[in-house]
């Protein structure tokens, strides 16, 4: 077994939580209470991904520098503007998504992050009169084009596979490792979702961790409670998941994604840190 003295798990948080600030906000409070890293929703930057000019994206960088955080990566790709889908059975729709996507992943290596998240439920359901085996081709060709345009700036992008309240389409694991393998590259991988994984498998959560890990597939980690809180918020215990992570070597984000914002950005963004980094120490010492 690896030693675990010495783990290399970095612990990031959603810019979500932070609704209402400024990035710059966000930077400093996350690097003040002891983040390593800011995964940016690109809506909240305020404007269309593509509009976001060179020397605005050199500012978010420098903020970032200059509040001695790392920009770790984008997610909630799609959730706005509206008018995406990457599975659509219109073929004009399907090309402005992957324009988008390309977008977003320049942005992604502008702003010197190394990580995108796939999720965006709603921009992938297939609708009862689709066919189910088009979707998945559709969305495989999008996936791949993402995938070189991801190797290109030296990115991953991650799938995320969701609960099925939020989409019917690559719910689990094991599909979301069938599209990575059918797309074959490096740079196309799969984000481990706590919440998610709860949901949706019938093993428990560590062991699907660490297969990920073991299959070569996993590059990111999200921390949450099944009821949508931070971690420590709610009654799922991370000490097993984060303790199997430092046992295979994991050195990537495990970063805090939260949807329940009770009560204020600041408990939470606090409190959760506090409560993972309680278990790395304990799990490594």
């Amino acid at each position: 077994m690896r030693s675990m003295r010495r783990h290399r798990i970095k612990l990031g948080v959603s810019s979500r939580l932070f609704k209402g600030w400024t990035i710059e906000e966000t930077f400093r409070y996350a690097a003040e209470v002891g983040y390593d890293g800011v995964e940016i929703v690109p809506h909240a930057l305020g404007k269309p991904v593509p509009e976001l000019s060179a020397d605005e994206r050199k500012q978010i960088r420098e903020a970032a520098a200059e509040a001695g955080i790392e920009v770790l990566g984008l997610h909630s790709l799609l959730v706005w503007p509206e008018g995406f889908y990457i599975n659509h059975p219109d073929a004009d729709v399907r090309r402005r998504t992957q324009s988008y996507l390309v977008a977003c992943i320049d942005l992604c290596a502008d702003l010197g992050g190394k990580t995108l998240v796939h999720g965006s439920g709603s921009q992938r359901t297939v609708q009862p009169d689709w066919d189910a085996g088009r979707a998945w081709e559709d969305a495989l060709e999008i996936f791949a084009i993402c995938a070189r345009a991801a190797e290109a700036r030296n990115l991953v992008y991650c799938l995320e596979p969701l609960r099925r309240a939020e989409t019917n389409f690559i719910n689990t694991v094991a599909e979301s490792v069938e599209m990575v393998r059918a797309v074959g590259s490096p740079h196309f991988k799969v984000v481990a979702d706590c919440r998610h994984i709860l949901f949706n498998e019938p093993k428990p959560l560590p062991e699907v961790i660490v297969d990920l890990h073991r299959q070569g597939c996993l590059a990111h980690v999200h921390v949450n409670d099944i009821t949508g809180k931070g971690p420590g918020f709610g009654d799922v215990e991370l000490t097993s998941a984060l303790r199997a992570l430092c046992e295979v070597g994991y050195e990537g984000y495990a970063s805090v994604e939260v949807f329940d914002y009770e009560p204020d950005p600041r408990t939470i963004a606090s409190r959760s840190i506090g409560y993972l980094r309680g278990i790395l120490e304990a799990v490594t010492s």
